[in-house]
């Protein structure tokens, strides 16, 4: 099948934190406090999915503030942080949203991230994702996780779903 057939059936996407939706650094402060380098295209690309009818997650396996914060500001009610173990989260969001893994899209960039990766109906990889988590992709960026990789697959499921033109139609007035 391909992957614009794949993307077209998405109604859920789960991002990865670090190394998808931040550059992968960890970034601490003198006193130990940790923080995290967003990308605003991300964000945008992000809330743009959910006008559109489609729902973003976030599953973790690190806990962070910053991530409690950002997930808030762009208004993703689903996000998982401290899971080891992706696949639960993952089964928790199935049932919870009633929707079967074919409809659902991961993105990760590491081999902790291959657990929920190998379920879906759609596996996206960042262009410098570990090589495993490339091998088992359906899609690799061409952008950098932390750096536009987000966006790039945000508008992509949009423009497979038919739905580009009218989302960017208030932004071309």
């Amino acid at each position: 099948m391909s992957i614009d057939k794949l993307a077209k059936k998405i109604k859920l996407i789960i991002f990865d934190v670090d190394g998808v939706l931040t550059d992968g650094g960890l970034y601490f402060t003198d006193e130990g406090t940790e923080f995290k380098r967003f990308n605003s295209l991300d964000g945008h690309g992000i809330k743009l999915l959910k006008e559109n009818g489609i729902e973003p997650a976030v599953i973790s396996a690190r806990n962070s503030k910053s991530v409690n914060h950002r997930m808030k500001n762009l208004g993703v009610k689903h996000f998982y942080q401290g899971q080891s173990n992706k696949v639960v989260a993952f089964n928790e969001l199935l049932e919870k949203l009633h929707i079967s893994a074919d409809e659902v899209a991961y993105m990760g960039d590491d081999v902790i991230d291959l657990s929920v990766m190998t379920k879906v109906g759609f596996a996206i990889a960042v262009a410098n994702a570990h090589d495993l988590v490339k091998q088992n992709a359906n899609l690799i960026t061409q952008k950098n996780g932390g750096q536009g990789a987000v966006r790039e697959v945000c508008d992509f499921i949009l423009k497979a779903q038919g739905k580009f033109d009218k989302a960017m139609a208030p932004y071309l007035q």
